[in-house]
């Protein structure tokens, strides 16, 4: 036995240290750039017709006339490094500033007898979204580890602001799951002609995370140090391009989230949590299509929960002691959701190459539940939406956008509508590559 895992090691050394015929071609050019910078942010102001009071559901009727509320926001602001080592190794890293980071002080309070207070002035979230070092064997053929995107649904991997014309991003696919859904783990990828793939080995989601208003969203997150790794998970993206201007791409994700936590549970046979897996399914499907004058893009996702009454028997039980970072609501077994979006570029008529302008007038539908209830509990209507929306996206540059929408969120009867409109600015692009 240890003489096959000296020779395992010694080939996988071996493997490892080949450059390949691509690696090789690069280090020959020695002008060219090595290390890559670049990122995305966004900066919008938006008014809701509606309530923001956490009641506006539960007692829908308190609420008819309220005049709503004004909101700015820097929903996510990115810096992007990447850096090319040579011999087909390479790394890459994405620091995410969510709605202005976070900024925290302390304070000596001369009014309380010189007391120091610790104090938050500004909310927000920073984020390692990505982090990893990647092998190239060839085109076909790439191992990258570390935290990585999961390319499950469109939005995961198409997140960016040039790739949707929304001033957020699509309502559907970031109320289901997380997004931007990035995970520490192994992606193997490459491309084939016209196809692309990516498999990913990854840690499973925490059950005792998921909610009737976000399903499994949450469920990625960790307010530890660390990442619980109890269950493991896979995922995998297919995309094809044969066909001139269209992409079309098939996605998916399955892994066990229950006692996948910081603590586990040994349950007795006789217990009713005996056995639960809390198995998360995620089936998508999504494209796009792109020429001078229209552009097109829809998906549909699917995802299911084993075990979700049993899930949400435990969720809605967990102990309220103070500082628990987890949320008493019960999980639904189903949540899905489908959009299309199309916008047609009314400067298309002007065909001079050295014009870079674009001037889109778009139109978006979305539909979606984030909660199909299991059996022992009753739906909840709101979970249930339509989202209808339009608007404009100007581009005096390809890398800086300006976004103007209205939209109208279409709850069930018992509910009121929410209507919105919004205006932002968003860059995307690199300065050094």
């Amino acid at each position: 036995m240890h003489k096959f895992f000296c020779k395992l090691l010694c080939t996988t050394m071996l493997l490892f240290s080949i450059p390949t015929a691509a690696s090789a071609q690069q280090d020959s050019i020695s002008k060219a750039p090595r290390l890559t910078i670049g990122g995305y942010g966004e900066a919008v102001y938006n008014y809701n017709f509606y309530s923001d009071n956490v009641f506006r559901y539960s007692h829908s009727d308190r609420y008819t006339q309220n005049k709503g509320h004004g909101r700015v926001d820097i929903p996510h602001a990115v810096i992007m490094l990447g850096y090319d080592f040579g011999h087909g190794w390479s790394v890459g890293t994405e620091i995410e500033f969510e709605h202005g980071g976070t900024e925290a002080a302390v304070e000596k309070e001369t009014e309380e007898t010189g007391e120091f207070e610790q104090e938050i002035e500004r909310g927000g979230e920073v984020a390692l979204e990505q982090f990893w070092v990647q092998k190239s064997f060839s085109k076909s053929l790439n191992l990258r580890m570390g935290h990585i995107v999961v390319p499950v649904g469109m939005t995961n991997n198409n997140h960016t602001p040039d790739h949707f014309f929304t001033v957020y991003r699509p309502e559907g696919e970031n109320t289901i799951m997380p997004c931007t859904w990035h995970e520490t783990g192994i992606s193997l990828w490459g491309n084939y002609g016209n196809w692309r793939y990516e498999l990913q080995l990854l840690p499973g989601l925490n059950s005792n995370l998921f909610n009737e208003s976000g399903w499994i969203h949450n469920g990625s997150a960790s307010p530890y140090e660390f990442r619980p790794a109890n269950s493991l998970a896979g995922a995998a993206r297919v995309d094809f391009r044969g066909i001139p201007n269209l992409r079309l791409s098939l996605s998916g994700y399955i892994g066990n989230s229950f006692n996948n936590d910081i603590t586990t549970v040994q349950y007795p046979e006789t217990s009713k949590y005996y056995g639960a897996t809390g198995t998360v399914m995620i089936a998508a499907f999504d494209f796009d299509y792109h020429n001078h004058f229209i552009t097109v893009c829809g998906n549909l996702d699917y995802g299911h929960l084993n075990d979700a009454s049993l899930i949400s028997q435990r969720n809605k039980n967990q102990t309220t002691m103070t500082g628990n970072p987890y949320p008493h609501t019960p999980v639904g077994k189903d949540a899905w959701d489908a959009s299309i979006e199309a916008g047609f570029n009314l400067l298309a008529w002007n065909h001079n190459p050295s014009c870079n302008k674009k001037l889109y007038l778009f139109g978006r539908y979305d539909h979606y539940d984030s909660f199909l209830p299991a059996a022992g509990f009753d739906d909840i209507g709101w979970a249930q939406r339509q989202v209808i929306s339009t608007g404009i996206n100007y581009y005096p540059i390809p890398q800086i956008a300006v976004k103007a929408e209205t939209g109208l969120r279409i709850l069930n009867s018992n509910y009121n509508n929410e209507p919105y409109v919004a205006v932002g600015i968003t860059w995307c692009g690199f300065f050094s590559r």
